[in-house]
């Protein structure tokens, strides 16, 4: 009783207003809306069925189509397109040996591409796709930028948004239409394969840079030269399977699916996301592409996505063939289309077409759910500025691959690099030193870019460009003392280790690069995250020759180093930070660059001590512990930076108000450096258990020595509100915590 008095639950006007602006997140326009209405009804049952195909471009290409200057086998591409009335293509010729092609070679096949669909009778555009995912990752010489988990160690909103001008402009440029980007998921599995296609396990940093990237990438014309329209991935709960394998099961409850999993997707929404990819995935038992109450009731009815929704690859007839829901591929396409995909990845045949088009046609599945996926297109298409391009709207001159681009990368590769540990302050090296460089990642493009780079595994060093560098060539690049490399021919073993012993001795320092080959999806599935053995063996026979060790990893996971970490002079956490990263990581060891990179993601400790720096009162009650090797948040630099000060401009506020929060960071050290000022907040006590903490505002700031900055930031009544016990968005009266660095002030919120 008291607890209910104490804390009477307030769903205020604020919150009204708040899901009625998500209701208005994707205005419509009227003159669009006459457009697509118009078109519709000239439509026959065929062409609608057609809109809502994706074919691979496998479809109708011809054998090795990569290796030929026209890769279209033209009877081919007529019939999706002319008879089978395609909506989409999507994917670089040939699966799944797919890869790179050239600007020039992009541009003419989705020349031919409009050339054709201008030839059907409503002349209805196709939309290509492709998996941009950190750059135009299949156009050779393209900006490739650090991977997603590298921008939120960044910590900085202006870099997510120039990422996204970057990549729209050059997919543009490339001729291509739609990027299959960003993916919103919340990695919270450090096992998953695709943790680093992530933005980490906060919700509010992967909301506020996946949003600042959709920003950049669209601006507020999607119709622009250099603009194009983004795609979230993958809704809903993908990211947390139990067993960290890709595409298995995972176990959401309807609280934490609104409090963790949902808010990065309504975020996506709100800035403008005209597409949303399926979960490949299940949640609680549903496939992701059977789930009504996700794809319906919570997308369209309750977020007001206006867009259209796209499976993912096959997934579709994966429901009876994998999933055994659907007792037949005809009762697998009804279900996903009558759930609320409105645009079905098939890749490889027409078997979609032809079943929808059979179940539409015998009732089974109504006309009207089919005008409303079209629609979905078709508006997406216009608002695309589709139906008026008749080429590639933006040159390659000053588009493509410019200095500048490369500029903002490298930058995004330095201030997204992560010291983890500098004891007595190894680290900056000097220039003079002679150093060993050594370990299975120190001499590889691929390890630093990861999965969707060139080829959709990453894996193929060949295709990497000759004028970037590694970490050993950026090495030898920034030293006049003598540099030796040794390597080993794979990631598992064959590591010359008793040659690094005898080099090492001779040396005054080690740079011992380990870490992970490229993967993503399910090639990338491992069992445990201990690093293989082969690189500890190598790790430990360094240690035992005495000579200081810095450990540089790259990969896309917290692999396990502890034991290593505890040895090594210095560890400093590469992950993928792109194309530019042997130049960056080379900087940040060297001392040209003051390392300003935090971690979005809790470093486990041990391979089963999974515990989020979010984690609930429980998870940290006596024995139990946060005990991470390195905490979310976590970063340090050749400066030191002290926060004191902490104030808030009320202590007592209504319902509904939001609160101001200043603080002053000041730089004690003798270096200029750019620090992340990161603002926690803590529900005392409410109805349903709460995280210690949740980050809720950061800023980065750059600072000379000696010099202070007041910071401030606001925190909004939104930030305040809970799932409740009824499943409802809702703030609770009484008393919060604000936290900063060392600093905690509390608040009340007051019944109005």
């Amino acid at each position: 009783m008291l607890l209910n008095l104490k804390h009477k639950i307030y769903v205020t006007l604020f919150f009204i207003a708040f899901f009625a602006s998500n209701l208005n997140a994707q205005v419509l326009d009227p003159e669009i809306e006459e457009k697509v209405s118009a078109l519709l009804a000239q439509m026959t049952l065929e062409e609608k069925v057609g809109q809502m195909t994706q074919i691979d471009v496998g479809v109708v290409t011809v054998m090795n189509g990569q290796d030929v200057d026209q890769p279209f086998d033209m009877a081919r591409l007529e019939d999706a397109i002319i008879s089978h009335h395609v909506g989409s293509i999507l994917n670089a010729p040939s699966t799944p040996n797919n890869k790179a092609q050239s600007i020039e070679k992009w541009r003419n096949m989705t020349q031919t591409i409009r050339a054709v669909a201008a030839r059907t009778r409503l002349k209805i555009p196709i939309i290509y796709g492709i998996d941009a995912i950190h750059g135009a990752t299949y156009t050779q010489n393209s900006t490739l930028f650090p991977q997603a988990i590298n921008m939120a160690a960044t910590f900085n909103r202006d870099l997510s948004f120039k990422e996204g001008e970057i990549t729209a402009r050059e997919v543009k440029a490339s001729g291509i239409d739609w990027n299959f980007s960003p993916v919103m998921d919340i990695g919270r599995q450090p096992l998953w394969p695709r943790l680093w296609e992530t933005y980490g396990e906060d919700v509010y940093l992967a909301s506020s840079l996946g949003s600042a990237f959709i920003e950049g990438h669209q601006s507020n014309d999607l119709s622009a030269a250099d603009k194009a329209p983004t795609c979230l991935k993958h809704y809903v709960g993908y990211s947390f399977p139990i067993n960290g394998k890709d595409r298995t099961p995972t176990s959401i409850g309807e609280r934490m699916l609104r409090e963790i999993f949902l808010p990065s997707f309504e975020a996506g929404i709100n800035a403008g996301a005209p597409t949303i990819m399926v979960n490949s995935a299940e949640v609680d038992g549903i496939p992701g592409h059977a789930n009504y109450h996700y794809l319906t009731t919570i997308l369209r009815n309750e977020l007001g996505f206006m867009g259209f929704t796209v499976s993912d690859w096959e997934d579709i007839i994966r429901l009876y063939s994998r999933d055994k829901v659907a007792a037949s591929p005809r009762e697998a396409v009804k279900m996903a289309v009558m759930a609320g995909v409105d645009m079905s990845m098939v890749p490889f045949n027409f078997s979609f077409y032809d079943l929808l088009l059979d179940l539409a046609q015998r009732g089974e599945v109504p006309v009207s759910r089919i005008d409303e996926a079209v629609t979905r297109i078709l508006r997406v298409k216009y608002q695309s500025g589709l139906f008026e391009r008749t080429e590639p709207t933006i040159a390659v001159n000053a588009h493509f691959a410019t200095k500048e681009a490369e500029i903002i990368n490298r930058q995004a590769a330095q201030e997204s690099i992560v010291l983890a540990k500098n004891d007595k302050h190894f680290l900056p090296l000097s220039k003079k030193a002679s150093i060993l460089v050594t370990g299975p990642t120190a001499n590889l493009l691929s390890v630093m870019n990861g999965g969707w780079t060139l080829t959709w595994q990453g894996d193929d060093e060949s295709l990497y460009p000759k004028n970037k560098l590694t970490l050993l060539e950026a090495i030898k690049q920034k030293t006049s003392g003598k540099v030796t490399y040794v390597g080993g021919k794979n990631y598992q073993d064959e590591i010359n280790i008793e040659q690094a012993v005898t080099e090492a001795r001779t040396h005054d320092v080690v740079v011992l690069a380990l870490g992970e080959k490229p993967y993503t999806e399910t090639s990338g599935n491992i069992d445990t995250l201990n690093l293989p053995f082969p690189q500890l063996q190598l790790a430990q026979a360094l240690f035992a020759t005495g000579k200081p060790v810095v450990l540089v990893t790259f990969g896309g996971r917290p692999r396990i180093i502890t034991d290593i970490a505890q040895q090594a002079n210095a560890v400093v956490l590469g992950f993928l930070p792109g194309m530019e990263g042997g130049v960056a990581m080379a900087d940040v060891l060297f001392g040209d660059i003051n390392p300003s990179g935090k971690l979005p993601i809790s470093y486990p400790r041990n391979t089963n001590d999974i515990v989020l720096y979010d984690h609930k009162p429980m998870e940290s009650y006596a024995p139990n512990q946060y005990n991470p090797l390195y905490p979310f948040g976590h970063g340090l630099s050749y400066s030191e930076f002290e926060t004191h000060g902490l104030t808030l401009d009320k202590t007592q506020i209504q319902v509904g108000e939001g609160i101001e929060v200043s603080v002053d960071v000041k730089n004690i050290g003798k270096m200029t450096g750019k620090e992340t000022v990161l603002v926690y907040l803590n529900d005392v006590v409410a109805s349903v258990t709460r995280p210690t903490k949740q980050l809720k505002a950061y800023a980065k700031v750059e600072l000379k020595p000696n010099e202070i900055k007041k910071l401030h930031f606001t925190i909004s009544a939104d930030a305040m509100s809970l799932i409740g016990v009824d499943m409802k968005r809702q703030i609770e009266i009484g008393e919060f915590k604000v936290m900063v660095g060392n600093e905690s002030v509390n608040f009340n919120v007051n019944e109005k």
